[in-house]
């Protein structure tokens, strides 16, 4: 079996961060890591750590579609009236798995935070930030890379902000439980699954 580092899409990943004089240290695995929780167990990180890439539009005036990728926190879900605010786009909406692969050229759960067939605005979870190191899909739903957040917003030129549901105080311990007991919680609601 080839090395899937030479798959085109995570080629095209990779070469998005070298032309921001970064280099990555892919990982593949035999196992998907589509899922927030299947990358967390896959790394041995915590649920937070991992980057969901999420495809939202906004539809225009004209009719026409302008895509927003969203950088999520894995155990956070984007509120979208949140988003709207932040992205000044009223009439937003999570993209189809079809529209995700036509506007990022990749397909879910294997979407990366840069990379992408087109230019896209970017906008990230602030939560990513409470760690030193967060996991990102690199191009493919068997690959992902470490960078550091602050690396991570250069490097898909995000604009840093809330757009994440409020989480319960109950939620919020009740994951601090479940991760003391080796589980991994998820906050009183199933994240929304877009991989890493």
């Amino acid at each position: 079996m080839a090395d899937q580092r030479d798959h085109p899409a995570v080629q095209r990943v990779i070469e998005a961060a070298a032309r921001k004089g970064v280099t990555l240290d892919i990982t593949i695995f035999t196992e998907s890591t589509h899922t927030a929780e299947e990358a967390a167990a896959a790394v041995g990180a915590e649920l937070g750590q991992i980057v969901k890439s999420l495809v939202f539009v906004a539809t225009l005036d004209d009719g026409r579609v302008e895509p927003i990728v969203c950088l999520v926190s894995g155990a956070n879900r984007v509120d979208l009236a949140r988003l709207a605010a932040v992205a000044s786009e009223p009439d937003i909406r999570r993209a189809t798995a079809r529209e995700a692969n036509e506007l990022t050229g990749f397909v879910i759960g294997g979407i990366p935070p840069i990379g992408h067939a087109r230019p896209l605005r970017v906008i990230m979870d602030p939560d990513l930030g409470r760690y030193t190191t967060v996991w990102a899909a690199a191009g493919l739903p068997t690959a992902v890379f470490p960078v550091p957040p602050a690396s991570l917003r250069i490097l898909s030129n995000a604009m840093v902000a809330p757009i994440t549901e409020e989480r319960r105080r109950a939620d919020l311990e009740a994951d601090r439980a479940a991760l003391a007991g080796g589980g991994i919680a998820t906050g009183g609601s199933a994240p929304q699954n877009a991989g890493a």
